[in-house]
């Protein structure tokens, strides 16, 4: 299976936990000294067997003995998160949210607001330098021009997302003035564009309202605003307190939402963005419903799409890759480079099934708009013969039509 290229691993509570205290004794003497340890040195927890070590920071504690602000100090990591990290004690730890294989996921309060730390890897060390800071004691970065380091941020993008992109499209990826720690200002723009996530969403802020800000970096992390994620618990996937409106209501604004979000992925880009994994634990609304992807590690643009999916099969089961499918070509035993289903099929039969099946779908809507609607999900959901898509247009505006006539008549109702 194609799941087998990459270690990949979904959000959930207990990712944080490595083993319970009855499974391992009474460890908190051991505990206790590698928490020591750990607020003395780096945001990475101990790799030992333990219980969740996270857990043994305070809530609200003061972070700055817990981030790499030693190496921050001596100049070997930089980023505008640094300060008020290291020095001023404005990012306050909450709670870790994902820790596994290396990857690091915290909530943390940031002058106030709730925001999202992330790495991929837990240490600065693990993230490869770039090649012009192999001499430990030279100087040579320095004299690398301006030209010469834009080539090089284009090859990581490259490597990244595989884009080409021109020199004016890199600039939210600039590591800005050369300042007196240059070299630390280098190695963590270099362990930033190795993290595919940062790349994506740093060459999506300002031009796209699905997608999260970063907010800024410190080293390896880099923080992104706080939204609340969906999850099956919730009757309508993602939590509505506070709502002004009913939930029949938000329903029809959130499926509006994740419209225009495949339009805007599929058309507004010089490649399709393609969302391999799509689950309520992925996605977030905003207070006006807009639909945020707020987990894009497997979201792809089309070049890389392509190279992912060109994989070696003896069936289509092995074209799979997770909501990405292609087809096996049996005379070459070869995957095809294009994707057969679509970002709309999936949100389809992943989210508005949940909403508007029968059972579910709000009384105050009429039978006739509710029997349009359903079948209009399972006209979209479900592949065609062969296994192709639906055409994507058609299906597209008939859904659009009929959640517009929804909130129509709720509206009407109420």
């Amino acid at each position: 299976m194609i799941e087998e290229i990459v270690g990949f691993s979904h959000f959930r509570d207990h990712d944080c936990n490595f083993h319970s205290l009855a499974e391992v004794g009474d460890l908190r003497p051991r505990l206790r000294q590698l928490a020591a340890k750990a607020l003395d040195t780096s945001l990475h927890f101990p790799s030992v067997p333990t219980p969740n070590a996270a857990s043994l920071i305070p809530r609200g504690a003061d972070l700055r003995n817990i981030a790499n602000c030693q190496d921050y100090r001596g100049g070997v990591l930089a980023g505008d998160l640094c300060a008020d990290l290291c020095e001023a004690g404005r990012l306050l730890y909450r709670r870790c949210l994902h820790y596994q294989r290396g990857k690091k996921v915290l909530q943390a309060d940031w002058r106030g607001r709730p925001v999202i730390l992330k790495s991929k890897a837990e240490a600065f060390s693990s993230f490869r330098p770039p090649s012009l800071l192999e001499d430990p004691a030279g100087d040579g970065d320095q004299d690398v021009t301006e030209a010469e380091l834009l080539l090089l941020v284009a090859g990581e993008v490259r490597s990244a997302l595989g884009l080409e992109l021109s020199n004016s499209s890199l600039g939210p990826l600039w590591p800005g003035p050369r300042g007196q720690h240059w070299r630390g200002q280098l190695a963590s723009l270099w362990s930033l564009l190795q993290q595919e996530e940062f790349v994506l969403l740093s060459l999506l802020q300002g031009l796209s309202r699905h997608a999260l800000p970063v907010l800024g970096s410190c080293g390896h992390f880099y923080a992104v605003e706080y939204l609340a994620a969906g999850s099956p618990r919730h009757s309508a996937l993602f939590p509505l307190d506070g709502a002004s409106r009913s939930q029949a209501q938000a329903i029809s604004d959130m499926a509006l939402s994740f419209l225009d979000l495949v339009s805007h992925f599929d058309n507004d880009f010089s490649h399709r963005l393609h969302l391999c994994d799509v689950k309520p634990e992925n996605f977030a609304i905003r207070r006006d419903f807009t639909v945020v992807a707020i987990d894009v590690d497997m979201a792809f643009f089309e070049p890389k799409m392509r190279e992912i999916l060109e994989q070696n099969c003896t069936g289509d089961e092995d074209c799979n890759f997770f909501d990405c499918f292609s087809k096996c070509d049996l005379r070459v035993n070869k995957c095809g480079a294009q994707r057969v289903n679509s970002n709309l099929q999936v949100v389809c039969d992943k989210i508005f099934r949940h909403w508007f099946s029968s059972a579910r779908t709000s009384p105050a809507i009429s039978p006739r708009l509710r029997r349009q609607l359903r079948r209009a999900v399972q006209e979209c959901a479900d592949p065609g013969p062969a296994g192709r898509p639906p055409r994507a247009t058609p299906v597209f505006w008939k859904l659009r039509r009929l959640l517009q006539a929804t909130l129509r008549e709720l509206r009407a109702a109420n």
